[in-house]
């Protein structure tokens, strides 16, 4: 780190204050009780630094004080000085006060529903920065990465309460533009498909969906594979293929009809719901009431 070289040889702070508060004033009694001092402290800072200066500050009046040519050279560049200084140590003070909650989600949970979404967050709470950690890995919430956190599963989270907040269900979308309506209309498209994180014989898949809609032999005119839920839904926005997807996280897309659900069954995991999850010790905490207060408020607002 560079050091500065400088050596700045100033008259000591509280009689460059006095000096300030008075000449705004042009009051020694009104820059007293600015400062919470008495009127003779104020004369002396004053007195004291027009001897370490060697000039007048001020010309004495019966009634009133007005400012020296000094006084007036100095004033204008002291004041914007001490503006500056109170405007940087507001800022820190603003800035050490505020709050930063963490919120834990997968990521296609946290792109498709939180993310849009916080604007009322910061509505509701505008002094907490909101912070969205997007993972698809189990998050320790015992290791500070998150004040809580939105999980899907049975409701079996290892020393952490949780509360519930949705099912959810898994059905066919696709673009308009593709004119699916009818299952067979699948033959003449591509199967859109996620790989879920852990394999399990409930999930939401193709093969799954093919059985209940009794079409188990339907063969597709092309799979499309991704990693990650979010990639899914962009390519079914996109028009390349039919998804099966959370309506939760597309929600916003069937009520545009940027996506539609052309036909049923809709899958649902049974057992399986989103939930509040957080660690028994940070039930009553501020960060952990302003993010259930603000899931709550989506929830009841969809």
């Amino acid at each position: 780190m560079l050091r500065s070289k400088v050596s700045r040889r100033l008259p000591p702070l509280h009689a460059l204050r006095a000096f300030e508060a008075t000449a705004r004033h042009l009051s020694v009694k009104k820059a007293a009780e600015e400062l919470a001092v008495t009127p003779t402290a104020i004369s002396h800072h004053i007195r004291a630094l027009e001897d370490s200066l060697g000039v007048k500050l001020f010309e004495r009046r019966a009634r009133s004080i007005e400012l020296t040519a000094y006084g007036r050279e100095l004033y204008p560049t002291l004041r914007e000085g001490f503006d500056k200084l109170a405007d940087a140590v507001g800022r820190v003070k603003k800035r050490k006060v505020r709050t930063v909650v963490t919120l834990s989600a997968t990521v296609a949970f946290t792109a498709r529903w939180l993310a849009p979404r916080v604007p009322a967050f910061h509505r509701d709470n505008p002094d907490v920065d909101l912070r969205l950690h997007a993972s698809d890995e189990v998050v320790d919430l015992r290791s500070g990465v998150a004040d809580a956190a939105i999980r899907y599963g049975r409701g079996e989270y290892e020393g952490c309460e949780a509360e519930p907040l949705f099912e959810d269900e898994y059905a066919p979308v696709c673009s308009p533009r593709l004119r699916v309506r009818e299952p067979r209309d699948l033959a003449r498209h591509a199967m859109i498909h996620f790989e879920w994180r852990k394999r399990r014989r409930e999930n939401a898949t193709w093969e799954r969906w093919l059985k209940e809609a009794r079409m188990p032999d339907l063969t597709p005119k092309a799979d499309l594979i991704f990693t990650d839920e979010s990639q899914a839904i962009q390519a079914a926005i996109a028009g390349h293929g039919v998804a099966l997807l959370s309506r939760a996280l597309v929600a916003d897309e069937l009520a545009r009809g940027t996506l539609v659900q052309p036909f049923d069954p809709a899958l649902r995991m049974e057992g399986y719901r989103y939930a509040f999850v957080y660690l028994p010790a940070r039930r009553d905490s501020e960060a952990v009431e302003a993010l259930r207060a603000w899931i709550r408020k989506e929830l009841s607002d969809t």
